[in-house]
């Protein structure tokens, strides 16, 4: 007969290399849109990462691509893009609004 053993009891999380990232989904809202997404960022992602990746499940999709940079809105404010998402405090499914700088 085999003998299962707890092992959760006293160990540690295991977490991948630093530079990995941890997974964070978010609810995400492109400007002018109807569609509300889901949307898996990394902890480690930029800003102007995570609005590249709301960005590609809309442009050229429901909305007409532009030559303009995008600008993410948390809270009501706008996000530096040089942020990561742990540095701009964006949490798992939380809501962000992405749109055309303008």
């Amino acid at each position: 007969m085999t003998e299962i053993q707890d092992v959760s009891a006293g160990s540690e999380q295991v977490q991948g290399p630093a530079d990995e990232g941890q997974p964070v989904p978010i609810n995400a809202l492109f400007e002018n849109d109807f569609v509300t997404q889901l949307v898996l960022v990394l902890d480690t992602d930029t800003i102007d990462e995570l609005a590249r990746k709301v960005a590609y499940h809309v442009v050229g999709r429901r909305q007409r691509p532009r030559n303009a940079a995008l600008v993410v809105r948390h809270n009501g404010e706008v996000v530096p893009g040089h942020l990561t998402v742990a540095e701009a405090g964006i949490n798992p499914l939380d809501n962000v609004f992405v749109g055309w700088a303008e």
